[in-house]
């Protein structure tokens, strides 16, 4: 069987919610996303920046966990799937090396319809702001994602 690898930036950083939903997976390690950035469309998506990067926790994952994950992400309509290479590091700071990792990127469908609904609740950022903690994420990214959601109320 080949090994397929998950990245996580959302809520998918909660190792509690992550063992219900997935319960064959299992932390491989972190991850930055180079050239990507952290937004809100109510949920976490990212999107190709340049200048930007965006910390994930790499997960393996079995076929039955990658099923539950489409269930939950929406998949193929409100999150479709993109393969990204990543260079990994264990939790204990050992270089693994490079992998290819699925990622779920909300379609652009999907960000028009939550263009106005683009703050996420607090049940669902403290999740993510948990992960960032637990992992030792730089919680600028975060707070910046976050910023940019509010701004985006402003009126023009």
């Amino acid at each position: 069987m080949n090994t397929r690898y998950y990245l996580a930036y959302g809520s998918n950083l909660s190792t509690e919610q992550m063992k219900v939903r997935t319960p064959g997976a299992e932390i491989a390690g972190i991850a930055v996303l180079e050239g990507w950035r952290l937004l809100f469309r109510k949920y976490a998506t990212i999107r190709k920046r340049k200048g930007y990067t965006v910390p994930v926790l790499v997960w393996k994952i079995t076929p039955e966990d990658e099923k539950n994950l489409d269930s939950y992400e929406g998949y193929p309509d409100f999150y479709i799937k993109r393969t990204l290479n990543v260079r990994v590091t264990s939790l204990d700071g050992v270089d693994l090396g490079d992998i290819s990792a699925m990622a779920y990127i909300m379609t652009p469908e999907a960000v028009k319809l939550r263009i106005k609904i683009c703050i996420p609740d607090k049940r669902y950022y403290s999740l993510i702001k948990a992960g960032y903690e637990a992992f030792g994420f730089d919680d600028k990214i975060l707070a910046g994602a976050l910023a940019e959601s509010f701004d985006r109320l402003k009126p023009r």
